[in-house]
């Protein structure tokens, strides 16, 4: 009896043994399969990012087992929402490529120790409105990773919406972060390529000598006494106009009325604020004066006519003081603030 007992206890062990066996040995072979084929995909992709769906969403996450030998990270787009320029989804895009590739030519042969080979993917909107739902993404831009040991895809880890300023290095910064790896040095393309270069480079000699013999001659543009005066009156109602004040904070021309949407605001009555409009008719107004005044000082002191200097003169002075008059009236409107003529008490 007791040999009975042994044989059978022998046969059950024999029997989990070899059942955890085949078990290991399907789970391994699962796990290389599921690499193989998301370097099959990684291969395929000029960036190294790779495409997802809700079916191989579900193929790569959600239908296999944990722990994964591989961590993805994956970036949430809608193409719909890209004419708005306030997300930056383009450029948010083309810097988590920048990234994937940077990281593959970086880390050939890497792979992490806790988070499995890292893989960076990419998830349309229109296209899995599935996987959206399931990482409950509501809001864009979007980063997650997913580790080995997530279950739960709401469970892994976000990136924060406030650290997008620094485009692919925010990104590297995520991932160092979070999985300890070292993604290296962003590999971004020159600005120009080295056929450029080399295209440049033989116009450049080619023009070189001709470019000599103009400057010898004085025969350049840098000669021309034209593109000095139109450069100087650019400059000047340039600097007049507040044309930086809005490129900096971004104005817009005109504002439409919110009384009357089909009706134009060209002038915005408040300190704080300047459209582009009244600038350029500032700027209008003040170049008006320069100019008379460089004609006055420069061309009409060498008309022999009297009669016509003092005509000139005097219309000069009138159109000046129109135009000083307007600024002053829109300087008033605008800030409220009284601008009045000072006579001397000796006049009064």
């Amino acid at each position: 009896m007791a040999i009975s007992l042994n044989h059978t206890f022998c046969l059950l062990l024999l029997t989990t043994l070899v059942s955890l066996f085949i078990s290991l040995t399907t789970s391994t072979t699962d796990s290389e399969e599921l690499i193989s084929e998301l370097l099959s995909l990684q291969s395929q992709s000029k960036s190294g990012v790779i495409h997802l769906d809700d079916h191989t969403v579900s193929r790569f996450l959600t239908s296999t087992k944990t722990p994964r030998p591989y961590s993805l990270l994956i970036f949430f787009d809608a193409k719909q929402l890209h004419d708005k320029p306030e997300l930056h989804l383009e450029d948010l895009h083309r810097e988590f490529s920048l990234l994937a590739s940077s990281f593959i030519a970086n880390n050939p042969e890497k792979s992490s120790t806790s988070y499995g080979k890292l893989f960076f993917c990419h998830i349309e909107f229109k296209e899995s409105q599935s996987s959206f739902s399931l990482f409950g993404v509501n809001s864009l831009p979007h980063i997650r990773l997913v580790g080995p040991n997530v279950k739960n895809p709401k469970e892994s880890d976000a990136m924060d919406q406030g650290d997008f300023s620094r485009m692919a290095e925010s990104m590297s910064d995520f991932i160092e972060t979070r999985t300890k790896l070292s993604v290296g040095p962003i590999q971004r393309p020159p600005i120009v390529s080295k056929n450029q270069i080399a295209f440049l480079i033989v116009v450049l000699l080619i023009w070189t000598p001709f470019m000599i013999k103009k400057l010898l001659t004085g025969g350049t543009l840098l000669h021309d006494r034209k593109i000095w005066l139109g450069g100087a009156v650019f400059v000047y109602f340039f600097s007049v106009s507040g044309a930086m004040h809005n490129i900096i904070r971004k104005m817009p021309m005109f504002l439409a009325d919110r009384n009357d949407p089909s009706k134009l605001i060209f002038f915005y009555q408040g300190s704080g604020m300047q459209l582009g409009a009244e600038g350029f008719a500032i700027g209008f107004l003040y170049t008006i004066v320069g100019l008379l005044l460089a004609f006055v000082t420069h061309v009409l002191v060498m008309v022999k006519n009297v009669t016509a200097q003092r005509f000139i003169m005097v219309v000069s002075l009138v159109v000046s003081f129109w135009a000083v008059n307007k600024v002053i009236y829109l300087d008033n409107w605008k800030t409220g603030y009284g601008v009045h003529t000072f006579w001397p008490s000796s006049w009064r």
